[in-house]
Protein backbone atom coordinates (compact mmCIF):
# COMPACT_ATOMS: atom_id res chain seq x y z
CA UNK A 1 0.00 0.00 0.00
CA UNK A 2 1.53 3.46 -0.65
CA UNK A 3 1.91 5.47 2.57
CA UNK A 4 -0.09 8.40 0.46
CA UNK A 5 -3.52 6.34 0.93
CA UNK A 6 -3.45 6.90 4.70
CA UNK A 7 -4.42 10.94 4.17
CA UNK A 8 -8.07 9.52 3.41
CA UNK A 9 -8.92 8.23 6.90
CA UNK A 10 -11.20 10.01 8.98
CA UNK A 11 -9.71 12.33 11.28
CA UNK A 12 -9.29 10.97 14.92
CA UNK A 13 -11.96 11.64 17.87
CA UNK A 14 -10.25 14.26 20.21
CA UNK A 15 -9.46 13.90 23.98
CA UNK A 16 -12.98 13.98 25.08
CA UNK A 17 -13.46 10.66 23.81
CA UNK A 18 -10.66 9.15 26.10
CA UNK A 19 -11.12 11.35 29.07
CA UNK A 20 -15.26 10.35 29.16
CA UNK A 21 -17.36 7.50 29.68
CA UNK A 22 -16.28 4.45 30.19
CA UNK A 23 -13.01 4.57 28.48
CA UNK A 24 -12.55 7.72 30.97
CA UNK A 25 -12.68 4.99 34.02
CA UNK A 26 -10.09 3.37 31.73
CA UNK A 27 -8.07 5.70 31.56
CA UNK A 28 -7.78 6.83 35.28
CA UNK A 29 -6.53 3.35 35.74
CA UNK A 30 -3.73 3.21 33.31
CA UNK A 31 -2.60 6.67 34.38
CA UNK A 32 -3.02 5.61 37.94
CA UNK A 33 -0.42 3.02 37.62
CA UNK A 34 2.15 4.69 35.75
CA UNK A 35 1.85 7.22 37.62
CA UNK A 36 2.92 4.95 40.80
CA UNK A 37 5.58 3.69 39.18
CA UNK A 38 7.13 7.23 37.73
CA UNK A 39 6.70 8.67 40.96
CA UNK A 40 8.41 6.33 43.06
CA UNK A 41 11.37 6.71 40.34
CA UNK A 42 11.82 10.24 41.18
CA UNK A 43 11.25 9.85 44.58
CA UNK A 44 13.69 7.30 45.25
CA UNK A 45 16.31 9.32 43.73
CA UNK A 46 15.98 12.30 45.78
CA UNK A 47 15.75 10.39 49.17
CA UNK A 48 19.16 7.84 48.16
CA UNK A 49 21.17 10.31 49.68
CA UNK A 50 19.07 10.37 52.98
CA UNK A 51 19.39 6.20 52.60
CA UNK A 52 22.93 6.28 52.23
CA UNK A 53 23.66 8.43 54.93
CA UNK A 54 21.41 6.44 57.72
CA UNK A 55 22.43 2.68 56.02
CA UNK A 56 25.94 3.24 54.63
CA UNK A 57 26.62 1.62 51.38
CA UNK A 58 28.03 4.37 49.49
CA UNK A 59 29.85 2.16 47.50
CA UNK A 60 26.58 0.31 46.00
CA UNK A 61 24.38 3.80 45.41
CA UNK A 62 24.13 2.99 41.55
CA UNK A 63 23.24 -0.32 41.86
CA UNK A 64 19.41 0.80 43.58
CA UNK A 65 19.07 2.14 39.94
CA UNK A 66 20.50 -1.08 38.00
CA UNK A 67 18.89 -3.38 39.72
CA UNK A 68 15.63 -1.55 39.41
CA UNK A 69 16.14 -1.39 35.43
CA UNK A 70 17.09 -4.50 35.43
CA UNK A 71 14.36 -5.86 37.44
CA UNK A 72 11.69 -3.61 35.47
CA UNK A 73 13.03 -4.76 32.09
CA UNK A 74 12.46 -8.63 33.08
CA UNK A 75 8.97 -7.85 34.28
CA UNK A 76 8.69 -5.20 31.12
CA UNK A 77 9.21 -8.45 29.04
CA UNK A 78 7.07 -10.81 31.27
CA UNK A 79 3.79 -8.73 30.92
CA UNK A 80 1.96 -10.37 28.24
CA UNK A 81 2.03 -13.62 29.56
CA UNK A 82 0.82 -12.37 32.87
CA UNK A 83 -1.91 -10.43 31.11
CA UNK A 84 -3.03 -13.76 29.07
CA UNK A 85 -2.80 -16.00 31.74
CA UNK A 86 -4.42 -13.70 34.23
CA UNK A 87 -6.46 -11.51 32.40
CA UNK A 88 -6.15 -7.55 33.08
CA UNK A 89 -7.87 -6.85 36.18
CA UNK A 90 -5.46 -9.51 38.01
CA UNK A 91 -2.55 -9.03 36.02
CA UNK A 92 -2.76 -5.10 37.78
CA UNK A 93 -3.24 -6.74 40.79
CA UNK A 94 -0.26 -8.89 41.39
CA UNK A 95 1.87 -6.29 39.57
CA UNK A 96 0.67 -4.12 42.36
CA UNK A 97 1.25 -6.78 44.92
CA UNK A 98 4.49 -6.95 43.84
CA UNK A 99 5.79 -3.42 43.84
CA UNK A 100 4.15 -2.88 47.36
CA UNK A 101 6.27 -6.19 48.70
CA UNK A 102 9.38 -4.51 47.67
CA UNK A 103 8.58 -0.74 48.76
CA UNK A 104 7.57 -2.46 52.18
CA UNK A 105 11.02 -4.17 52.25
CA UNK A 106 12.80 -0.86 51.38
CA UNK A 107 10.43 0.94 54.24
CA UNK A 108 12.17 -1.77 56.52
CA UNK A 109 15.35 -2.16 55.31
CA UNK A 110 17.90 -2.32 58.02
CA UNK A 111 20.85 -2.44 55.53
CA UNK A 112 21.64 -1.19 52.23
CA UNK A 113 21.82 -4.60 50.77
CA UNK A 114 18.16 -5.25 52.07
CA UNK A 115 17.13 -2.20 50.77
CA UNK A 116 18.89 -3.17 47.05
CA UNK A 117 16.47 -6.73 47.26
CA UNK A 118 13.55 -4.64 47.90
CA UNK A 119 14.34 -1.89 44.85
CA UNK A 120 14.61 -5.00 43.18
CA UNK A 121 11.25 -6.71 43.78
CA UNK A 122 9.89 -2.71 43.38
CA UNK A 123 11.22 -2.78 40.10
CA UNK A 124 9.88 -5.95 38.90
CA UNK A 125 6.41 -4.78 39.71
CA UNK A 126 6.83 -1.54 38.34
CA UNK A 127 7.77 -2.86 35.34
CA UNK A 128 4.92 -4.95 34.75
CA UNK A 129 2.49 -2.20 35.65
CA UNK A 130 4.60 0.05 32.57
CA UNK A 131 4.47 -2.34 30.40
CA UNK A 132 0.45 -3.69 31.23
CA UNK A 133 0.04 0.11 30.29
CA UNK A 134 0.65 -0.60 26.78
CA UNK A 135 -0.68 -4.03 26.40
CA UNK A 136 -4.23 -3.19 28.07
CA UNK A 137 -4.48 -0.46 25.60
CA UNK A 138 -5.72 -2.20 22.93
CA UNK A 139 -7.85 -4.31 24.62
CA UNK A 140 -9.60 -1.47 26.43
CA UNK A 141 -9.82 1.34 23.83
CA UNK A 142 -11.32 1.43 19.72
CA UNK A 143 -7.98 1.71 17.84
CA UNK A 144 -8.51 5.39 16.90
CA UNK A 145 -7.81 6.00 20.37
CA UNK A 146 -4.68 3.86 20.69
CA UNK A 147 -2.31 7.25 19.85
CA UNK A 148 -4.33 9.84 22.36
CA UNK A 149 -3.96 6.93 25.17
CA UNK A 150 -0.06 6.80 24.20
CA UNK A 151 0.13 10.09 24.74
CA UNK A 152 -1.78 10.07 28.22
CA UNK A 153 1.59 7.30 29.38
CA UNK A 154 3.86 10.61 28.41
CA UNK A 155 1.80 12.69 30.33
CA UNK A 156 1.99 11.59 33.62
CA UNK A 157 5.74 11.26 33.18
CA UNK A 158 5.97 14.30 32.41
CA UNK A 159 3.78 14.79 35.70
CA UNK A 160 5.61 12.83 38.20
CA UNK A 161 9.25 14.38 37.16
CA UNK A 162 8.06 17.32 38.15
CA UNK A 163 6.09 16.44 41.38
CA UNK A 164 8.65 13.43 42.45
CA UNK A 165 11.53 15.19 43.16
CA UNK A 166 9.34 17.70 45.32
CA UNK A 167 7.67 14.71 47.32
CA UNK A 168 11.01 13.09 47.91
CA UNK A 169 12.37 16.55 48.75
CA UNK A 170 9.89 17.24 51.82
CA UNK A 171 10.51 13.59 53.25
CA UNK A 172 14.79 14.35 53.16
CA UNK A 173 13.98 17.58 54.39
CA UNK A 174 12.06 15.57 57.27
CA UNK A 175 14.96 13.08 57.29
CA UNK A 176 12.05 10.41 57.08
CA UNK A 177 13.19 8.24 54.31
CA UNK A 178 11.48 5.61 55.83
CA UNK A 179 8.09 7.24 55.62
CA UNK A 180 8.26 8.01 51.98
CA UNK A 181 8.10 4.41 50.76
CA UNK A 182 5.58 4.07 53.75
CA UNK A 183 3.43 6.72 51.88
CA UNK A 184 3.64 4.18 48.82
CA UNK A 185 1.87 1.48 50.50
CA UNK A 186 -1.56 2.90 50.80
CA UNK A 187 -1.74 4.17 47.49
CA UNK A 188 -0.53 0.83 45.83
CA UNK A 189 -3.29 -1.15 47.98
CA UNK A 190 -6.18 1.15 46.88
CA UNK A 191 -4.80 1.21 43.37
CA UNK A 192 -5.29 -2.54 42.92
CA UNK A 193 -8.42 -3.32 43.74
CA UNK A 194 -9.65 -0.59 41.34
CA UNK A 195 -7.90 -1.71 38.54
CA UNK A 196 -9.06 -5.29 39.83
CA UNK A 197 -12.70 -3.85 39.60
CA UNK A 198 -12.63 -1.77 36.77
CA UNK A 199 -10.29 -4.02 34.07
CA UNK A 200 -11.53 -6.66 32.31
CA UNK A 201 -11.43 -9.99 33.35
CA UNK A 202 -9.82 -11.57 30.04
CA UNK A 203 -6.34 -11.07 29.00
CA UNK A 204 -4.91 -10.77 25.15
CA UNK A 205 -5.05 -14.60 24.93
CA UNK A 206 -1.62 -15.06 22.59
CA UNK A 207 1.15 -16.01 24.45
CA UNK A 208 -0.30 -17.23 28.05
CA UNK A 209 1.13 -20.73 27.02
CA UNK A 210 4.13 -20.15 24.93
CA UNK A 211 7.71 -20.44 26.45
CA UNK A 212 9.17 -18.47 28.34
CA UNK A 213 12.03 -16.44 26.35
CA UNK A 214 14.66 -17.62 29.59
CA UNK A 215 18.24 -17.45 27.39
CA UNK A 216 17.36 -13.89 26.27
CA UNK A 217 16.22 -12.63 29.26
CA UNK A 218 19.12 -13.90 31.33
CA UNK A 219 21.39 -12.02 28.37
CA UNK A 220 19.24 -9.22 28.49
CA UNK A 221 19.81 -8.54 32.24
CA UNK A 222 23.37 -9.66 32.00
CA UNK A 223 24.50 -6.61 29.07
CA UNK A 224 22.70 -4.13 31.40
CA UNK A 225 24.30 -5.02 34.58
CA UNK A 226 27.69 -5.71 32.86
CA UNK A 227 27.51 -1.78 31.48
CA UNK A 228 26.31 -0.44 34.36
CA UNK A 229 29.51 -2.41 36.37
CA UNK A 230 31.53 -0.55 33.55
CA UNK A 231 29.97 2.73 34.01
CA UNK A 232 30.37 3.49 37.63
CA UNK A 233 34.03 2.91 37.44
CA UNK A 234 36.44 5.68 37.23
CA UNK A 235 38.67 3.26 35.06
CA UNK A 236 39.03 3.76 31.65
CA UNK A 237 39.77 0.42 31.10
CA UNK A 238 36.84 -1.32 33.16
CA UNK A 239 34.85 1.43 31.70
CA UNK A 240 36.03 -0.30 27.90
CA UNK A 241 35.77 -4.06 29.14
CA UNK A 242 32.20 -3.35 30.58
CA UNK A 243 30.76 -2.14 27.45
CA UNK A 244 32.55 -4.40 25.18
CA UNK A 245 31.22 -7.29 27.63
CA UNK A 246 27.79 -5.49 27.00
CA UNK A 247 27.91 -5.01 23.44
CA UNK A 248 29.04 -9.13 22.95
CA UNK A 249 26.24 -9.97 25.29
CA UNK A 250 24.00 -7.62 23.53
CA UNK A 251 25.50 -9.61 19.89
CA UNK A 252 24.36 -12.94 21.77
CA UNK A 253 20.57 -12.43 23.15
CA UNK A 254 20.43 -11.20 18.93
CA UNK A 255 21.48 -14.39 18.06
CA UNK A 256 19.60 -16.26 20.13
CA UNK A 257 16.49 -14.51 19.33
CA UNK A 258 16.92 -15.15 16.17
CA UNK A 259 17.14 -19.00 16.60
CA UNK A 260 14.77 -19.05 19.53
CA UNK A 261 11.20 -20.49 19.08
CA UNK A 262 9.97 -18.26 22.46
CA UNK A 263 10.76 -14.87 22.04
CA UNK A 264 11.20 -11.55 23.62
CA UNK A 265 10.08 -9.85 20.09
CA UNK A 266 7.39 -10.07 17.60
CA UNK A 267 7.62 -11.51 14.12
CA UNK A 268 10.26 -9.52 11.95
CA UNK A 269 11.47 -7.73 15.07
CA UNK A 270 15.22 -8.40 14.31
CA UNK A 271 14.34 -8.78 10.44
CA UNK A 272 17.29 -6.36 8.63
CA UNK A 273 15.39 -4.40 6.63
CA UNK A 274 11.76 -4.59 7.89
CA UNK A 275 9.58 -2.13 9.46
CA UNK A 276 9.37 -3.89 13.04
CA UNK A 277 12.92 -3.83 12.93
CA UNK A 278 13.08 -0.07 12.04
CA UNK A 279 10.68 0.73 14.67
CA UNK A 280 12.60 -0.85 17.81
CA UNK A 281 15.61 0.91 16.48
CA UNK A 282 14.14 4.28 16.36
CA UNK A 283 12.50 3.58 20.13
CA UNK A 284 15.43 2.63 21.06
CA UNK A 285 18.26 5.73 19.73
CA UNK A 286 15.69 8.11 20.46
CA UNK A 287 15.41 6.63 24.03
CA UNK A 288 19.35 6.79 24.90
CA UNK A 289 19.80 10.24 23.08
CA UNK A 290 17.65 11.42 26.04
CA UNK A 291 20.05 9.86 28.27
CA UNK A 292 22.33 12.83 28.50
CA UNK A 293 20.56 14.57 31.01
CA UNK A 294 21.80 11.98 33.40
CA UNK A 295 24.76 15.12 33.94
CA UNK A 296 22.53 18.22 32.98
CA UNK A 297 22.25 19.50 36.64
CA UNK A 298 25.79 18.61 37.41
CA UNK A 299 26.81 20.61 34.30
CA UNK A 300 24.56 23.41 35.14
CA UNK A 301 25.56 24.02 38.51
CA UNK A 302 29.42 23.67 38.16
CA UNK A 303 29.34 25.45 34.58
CA UNK A 304 26.63 28.14 34.67
CA UNK A 305 26.48 28.61 38.48
CA UNK A 306 22.27 27.39 38.29
CA UNK A 307 21.39 26.42 41.84
CA UNK A 308 21.04 22.68 42.80
CA UNK A 309 17.31 23.15 42.50
CA UNK A 310 16.69 25.07 39.10
CA UNK A 311 19.67 22.93 38.18
CA UNK A 312 16.91 19.96 38.36
CA UNK A 313 14.13 21.75 37.20
CA UNK A 314 15.70 23.07 34.10
CA UNK A 315 16.96 18.78 33.73
CA UNK A 316 13.16 18.49 33.90
CA UNK A 317 12.67 20.33 30.33
CA UNK A 318 13.67 16.91 28.16
CA UNK A 319 10.60 15.38 30.01
CA UNK A 320 8.77 18.41 29.58
CA UNK A 321 8.96 18.42 25.90
CA UNK A 322 8.48 14.72 25.65
CA UNK A 323 4.61 15.40 27.30
CA UNK A 324 4.12 18.81 25.07
CA UNK A 325 5.49 16.28 22.50
CA UNK A 326 3.02 13.60 22.61
CA UNK A 327 -0.10 16.42 23.62
CA UNK A 328 0.55 18.12 20.14
CA UNK A 329 1.33 14.91 17.79
CA UNK A 330 -1.07 12.68 19.48
CA UNK A 331 -3.86 13.23 16.82
CA UNK A 332 -2.21 13.44 13.88
CA UNK A 333 -3.77 11.06 11.42
CA UNK A 334 -2.21 9.03 8.26
CA UNK A 335 0.84 10.84 6.17
CA UNK A 336 0.79 13.34 9.27
CA UNK A 337 1.86 10.74 11.64
CA UNK A 338 4.73 9.36 9.29
CA UNK A 339 5.87 13.15 8.95
CA UNK A 340 6.02 13.14 13.30
CA UNK A 341 8.16 10.08 13.25
CA UNK A 342 10.41 11.90 10.43
CA UNK A 343 10.95 14.75 12.07
CA UNK A 344 11.41 13.18 15.60
CA UNK A 345 14.76 12.73 15.19
CA UNK A 346 15.65 15.74 13.37
CA UNK A 347 14.09 18.32 16.62
CA UNK A 348 16.42 15.57 19.03
CA UNK A 349 19.47 16.51 16.69
CA UNK A 350 19.58 19.77 16.79
CA UNK A 351 18.63 20.33 20.11
CA UNK A 352 21.70 18.00 21.13
CA UNK A 353 23.85 20.18 18.77
CA UNK A 354 22.49 23.38 20.79
CA UNK A 355 23.60 21.28 24.11
CA UNK A 356 27.25 20.77 22.49
CA UNK A 357 27.38 24.40 21.37
CA UNK A 358 26.67 25.54 24.71
CA UNK A 359 26.72 23.86 27.62
CA UNK A 360 30.35 23.07 28.03
CA UNK A 361 31.33 26.62 28.09
CA UNK A 362 31.15 28.48 31.24
CA UNK A 363 29.15 31.69 31.48
CA UNK A 364 25.48 31.76 32.53
CA UNK A 365 24.20 34.41 30.68
CA UNK A 366 20.29 35.33 30.38
CA UNK A 367 20.38 34.32 26.84
CA UNK A 368 22.90 31.27 27.03
CA UNK A 369 20.58 29.65 29.61
CA UNK A 370 17.03 30.34 27.30
CA UNK A 371 19.09 28.87 24.68
CA UNK A 372 19.89 25.76 26.56
CA UNK A 373 16.21 25.30 27.96
CA UNK A 374 15.75 25.61 24.13
CA UNK A 375 18.01 22.51 23.53
CA UNK A 376 16.34 20.40 26.29
CA UNK A 377 13.07 21.26 25.35
CA UNK A 378 13.82 20.35 21.71
CA UNK A 379 15.41 16.87 22.65
CA UNK A 380 12.45 16.12 24.29
CA UNK A 381 10.52 17.19 21.75
CA UNK A 382 11.13 15.21 19.51
CA UNK A 383 10.73 11.83 20.84
CA UNK A 384 7.39 13.26 22.13
CA UNK A 385 6.36 13.95 18.68
CA UNK A 386 7.31 10.36 17.39
CA UNK A 387 6.60 8.20 20.33
CA UNK A 388 2.47 8.20 20.17
CA UNK A 389 2.72 6.63 16.04
CA UNK A 390 5.98 4.62 16.21
CA UNK A 391 4.20 2.35 19.68
CA UNK A 392 0.90 2.21 17.52
CA UNK A 393 2.98 1.38 14.56
CA UNK A 394 4.10 -1.45 16.30
CA UNK A 395 0.77 -2.76 17.04
CA UNK A 396 -0.10 -2.26 13.41
CA UNK A 397 2.51 -3.95 12.15
CA UNK A 398 2.99 -7.22 13.86
CA UNK A 399 0.61 -10.28 13.27
CA UNK A 400 -2.71 -9.80 15.52
CA UNK A 401 -1.56 -13.39 17.63
CA UNK A 402 1.34 -11.19 19.22
CA UNK A 403 -0.09 -7.97 20.48
CA UNK A 404 0.62 -8.72 23.36
CA UNK A 405 3.89 -9.31 22.89
CA UNK A 406 4.49 -6.40 21.47
CA UNK A 407 3.08 -4.30 24.02
CA UNK A 408 5.73 -6.05 26.20
CA UNK A 409 8.66 -5.44 23.84
CA UNK A 410 7.82 -1.52 23.87
CA UNK A 411 8.69 -1.54 27.33
CA UNK A 412 11.82 -3.77 26.98
CA UNK A 413 13.39 -1.83 24.17
CA UNK A 414 12.70 1.54 26.36
CA UNK A 415 13.93 0.31 29.38
CA UNK A 416 16.95 -1.63 28.31
CA UNK A 417 18.07 1.77 25.76
CA UNK A 418 17.27 4.16 28.96
CA UNK A 419 19.94 1.54 30.79
CA UNK A 420 22.30 0.78 28.39
CA UNK A 421 22.23 5.02 26.96
CA UNK A 422 23.08 5.80 30.88
CA UNK A 423 25.95 3.78 31.62
CA UNK A 424 27.42 5.05 28.08
CA UNK A 425 26.66 8.49 29.17
CA UNK A 426 28.58 7.80 32.52
CA UNK A 427 31.33 5.83 30.54
CA UNK A 428 31.94 8.86 27.73
CA UNK A 429 31.73 11.15 30.85
CA UNK A 430 34.56 9.74 32.96
CA UNK A 431 36.44 9.52 29.90
CA UNK A 432 35.73 13.14 28.87
CA UNK A 433 37.28 14.16 32.61
CA UNK A 434 34.18 14.55 34.80
CA UNK A 435 36.63 12.80 37.76
CA UNK A 436 40.05 13.58 36.45
CA UNK A 437 40.78 16.33 36.06
CA UNK A 438 37.17 17.28 37.67
CA UNK A 439 36.41 20.32 38.44
CA UNK A 440 34.95 22.89 36.05
CA UNK A 441 37.80 22.23 33.54
CA UNK A 442 36.75 18.17 33.68
CA UNK A 443 32.86 19.00 33.51
CA UNK A 444 33.54 21.19 30.35
CA UNK A 445 35.49 18.92 28.81
CA UNK A 446 33.34 15.88 29.67
CA UNK A 447 30.19 17.84 28.64
CA UNK A 448 31.37 18.67 25.03
CA UNK A 449 32.60 14.94 24.38
CA UNK A 450 29.01 13.76 26.09
CA UNK A 451 26.46 16.04 23.33
CA UNK A 452 29.02 15.06 21.03
CA UNK A 453 29.23 11.53 21.08
CA UNK A 454 25.47 11.61 21.70
CA UNK A 455 24.74 13.01 18.46
CA UNK A 456 25.17 10.00 16.72
CA UNK A 457 21.95 8.61 18.45
CA UNK A 458 19.20 10.90 16.39
CA UNK A 459 21.72 11.04 13.38
CA UNK A 460 21.15 7.38 13.34
CA UNK A 461 17.60 7.32 13.87
CA UNK A 462 17.16 9.37 11.00
CA UNK A 463 18.08 6.50 9.04
CA UNK A 464 15.97 4.08 10.93
CA UNK A 465 12.87 6.52 10.89
CA UNK A 466 13.28 6.69 7.07
CA UNK A 467 13.32 2.76 6.65
CA UNK A 468 9.41 3.19 8.75
CA UNK A 469 8.73 5.03 5.56
CA UNK A 470 10.13 2.93 2.55
CA UNK A 471 10.73 -0.82 4.51
CA UNK A 472 8.91 -3.88 3.45
CA UNK A 473 6.80 -5.01 5.94
CA UNK A 474 6.52 -8.78 7.58
CA UNK A 475 2.84 -10.04 6.94
CA UNK A 476 0.56 -6.94 6.48
CA UNK A 477 1.22 -3.23 6.13
CA UNK A 478 2.21 -1.64 8.65
CA UNK A 479 0.93 1.53 8.58
CA UNK A 480 -2.38 1.09 7.53
CA UNK A 481 -5.01 1.87 9.82
CA UNK A 482 -7.66 0.00 10.59
CA UNK A 483 -11.04 0.62 9.26
CA UNK A 484 -12.51 4.18 10.61
CA UNK A 485 -9.51 5.31 11.55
Amino acid sequence: MNTNDLSTGTSRPGWAALLGGRSGVFSIVLAGGVMLHALNIYIVTTILPSVVEDLGGLDLYAWSTTLFVVASILGAALASRLLDGAGSGRAYALATVLFAAGTLICAAAQAFPVLLAGRFVQGFGGGLLYALAYAVIRLVYPETLWSRAISLISVIWGVSTLVGPAVGGVFAEMNAWRAAFWSLVPVATVFGLVAMAVLPAKGGGESASSPLPLPQLALLAASVLAVSAGSVSADPVLNGVGMLAAVVLAALLVRTELKSGARLLPTGGLAWGGKPMALYATIGLLVMGMQTDVFVPYFLQILHGQSPLAAGYLAALMAMGWTLGSLQSAGRNGNAGLRAIASGPLFVLVGLAILAALVPFPGGAEWQIAAICAGLLLVGLGIGVAWPHLVTNVFREVPAAEQGLAAGSITTVQLFATAFGAAAAGMVANLGGLSDPGGATGAADAALWLFVTFLAAPASALISSRRILVGRGSGKDALQPASGV
